[in-house]
């Protein structure tokens, strides 16, 4: 026994060095062949070559290598496995108890190794995942804000849809999966080499039709395989589309759903349940409809798998029957069959069964490229050119266009300096916001120079205040970071704007955009200008939701406390006009005309 045991050991170690130097080929030139010829070859490499360059970093490829020796490792422990079998059960059918206490006691080694391994690959694998996937959606969320992509995507032909649900859910999908995959490839074809060769060893030739055909049960289980592999691509090759859909329709419910909750008081006003429960259930039925087609095609896909996996539970016994009962070989040799056509079989069905997971993986691979091209094209979409200049606003040879190529403003000349206003007047619709959006950069269908301060040194101040997620600090000195030291300079600008009842509470985080009035909100805008201290602030109808005496004091104190400031404001109201300096009245058919003005209240 002990002389067995330990030639098995010995043809097992021999078989997995072959195993690993044809899965290192095959695995290398599968690779470089997917790159070279296959869109979705390119489209991983386009999302995980960063990552893996050595340039970057040289611990992704090690902890990747260290992967692929786990998971040889555990082939070659189910290969000792195998021998185990044949030995437990032949020392069973010859009633050998020496034996049979020699093999429990080298299941226990076997068992505690395989425990300890199982442990350690578990964590490799999901350290490798996290920090993967750390990076990935640094890098996507870097290039969805780089060239303000996040805002002008959505002036592309094809928008991107759901880029939240791509940052979040694909990224996880995609690295778990490369993982899964490209492991389960691998074992796959390391397994296939050393099973096919103990299988080699224990078949004997088959006489089919008068013809004797050697080592027949190996020309079996492949010829099997192939063909249940092949039929079962066919069934499963609509998933691919189904799979994509799917990931569609549930992240559009689930826009619609948080796009509900934002604007619950407004629909509520509004008395439009109905309408927008019929919208929700419009996307919904679409998704399950959806659903139900995946239903179908799994129905098919799945039950031809589990038919054929049960078919293959009994072949080998059915053919190595003949043999045992002619005593020509032992219950372990029969075990040891079926345990090694089990492995074949599933190594050769491994892209069989794992055609599921592939279709859902292209789907994360199109869905990932896709927002990492629309993010490229929304970056490279035209804008205006700006140049940083200090304490002035300069607008030279300005063209604004709406998308269909209308003029709403040409050729627009001014300049502005350290301490003046100017005032955007002109009928609704006719491009007032449109050109504080192409002077931000923003507008794709405008050209001309803009020279002004740039960074913090330069605010917009829309009709809706953003108010950012987190305590009442970080609202105050947005987009500047808030500490704890600046309490006493926000605590007064807060008292400044008639907002004295939240100075002692800085450090609540809350959603205050639900917790404050629309007026309250353009308020804490106004104390963000205060904090600030910027070189110029657009403000773009900021004061709609308050009355004329409040606006009047705001204005006037930012006249008093930032007299350097220069203002551009968006209104209708009349009584703006004694805090401007200038001006400027367009039609949005491409007129405009700039009047100097003596302000009312001196800068």
């Amino acid at each position: 026994m002990d002389m067995n045991w330990h030639q098995a050991l010995q043809a097992s170690l021999s078989w997995l060095a072959i195993a690993s130097l044809v899965t290192l080929v095959c695995f290398t030139a599968t690779a470089l062949l997917a790159v070279r010829h296959t869109r979705w070859g390119a489209q991983f490499w386009q999302l995980a070559g960063p990552y893996f360059s050595l340039r970057r970093s040289w611990r992704p490829l090690l902890a990747f290598a260290l992967l692929l020796v786990l998971t040889l490792f555990a082939v070659r422990l189910n290969v000792l496995f195998s021998f185990w079998y044949n030995g437990f059960y032949s020392a069973l059918q010859a009633l050998d108890q020496t034996a049979f206490w020699y093999m429990l006691g080298v299941f226990a080694v076997l068992a505690t190794i395989h425990v300890l391994r199982s442990l350690f690959t578990f964590y490799v694998t999901q350290a490798f995942n996290i920090r993967w996937r750390v990076w990935l959606t640094e890098r996507l969320t870097a290039d969805w804000m780089h060239g303000d992509a996040y805002y002008r995507g959505q002036f592309l032909a094809e928008p991107v849809d759901n880029p939240d649900q791509r940052i979040e859910l694909d990224v996880n999908n995609f690295v778990t999966g490369s993982v899964a995959l490209a492991l389960g490839a691998v074992s796959a074809v390391v397994s296939l080499v050393a099973f096919t060769g103990i299988l080699w060893g224990l078949s004997a030739p088959l006489a089919v039709a008068g013809i004797e055909i050697p080592r027949a049960m190996v020309f079996a289980v492949y010829i099997y395989v192939l063909i249940a592999t092949w039929i079962a691509f066919r069934l499963g090759q609509p998933l691919i589309r189904l799979n994509f859909l799917n990931e569609k329709l549930t992240a559009n419910f689930r826009y619609a759903l948080m796009r509900l909750r934002e604007n619950a008081e407004n629909i509520a006003f509004y008395q439009g349940a109905q309408v927008e429960r019929g919208t929700l259930l419009g996307r919904f039925f679409a998704l399950i409809g959806n659903a139900w087609a995946l239903v179908f095609r799994n129905l098919k896909f799945s039950g031809f798998n589990l038919g054929v996996s049960q078919v293959a539970v009994v072949f080998p016994f059915i053919l190595q029957a003949p043999r045992f009962f002619s005593g020509a070989i032992k219950l372990g040799d029969v075990m040891q069959t079926a345990q090694a056509f089990g492995q074949v079989q599933d190594s050769l069905s491994f892209f069989r069964e794992s055609y599921d997971t592939f279709a859902q993986y292209r789907a994360t691979l199109d869905r990932l490229t896709g927002f990492l091209e629309a993010n490229q094209q929304a970056s490279d979409l035209p804008r205006v050119a700006t140049v940083d200049q200090a304490l002035a606003l300069g607008i030279h040879g300005l063209q604004v266009r709406r998308p269909d190529g209308h003029a709403l403003i040409a050729d627009l000349d001014l300049n502005l300096h350290s301490g003046q206003a100017l005032l955007i007047k002109g009928p609704s619709g006719s491009g007032k916001t449109t050109l504080l959006r192409a002077l931000a950069g923003l507008w794709p269908y405008a050209d001309g120079e803009v020279r002004r301060p740039l960074g913090t040194q330069a605010l917009f101040l829309s009709q809706r205040p953003y108010l950012p997620l987190g305590d009442l600090r970080t609202a105050i000195a947005y987009p500047a970071p808030g500490e704890s030291g600046d309490d006493a300079r926000m605590q007064q600008a807060l008292r400044q704007v008639n907002l004295a009842h939240l100075a002692e509470r800085l450090d609540e985080p809350r959603d205050w955009s639900r917790i404050l009035s629309l007026g309250e909100q353009q308020r804490l805008a106004f104390s963000r200008v205060l904090f600030n201290r910027p070189q110029v602030v657009f403000l773009d109808e900021s004061t709609s939701a308050m009355d004329e005496g409040l606006e009047h004091a705001l204005y006037s104190l930012l006249r008093e406390v930032l007299p350097a400031t220069l203002l551009v404001s968006v209104g209708h109201r009349s009584t703006l006009a004694g805090f401007h300096s200038h001006c400027l009245e367009v039609d949005g058919q491409g007129g405009w005309l700039l009047v100097e003005q003596q302000p009312a209240v001196p800068a």
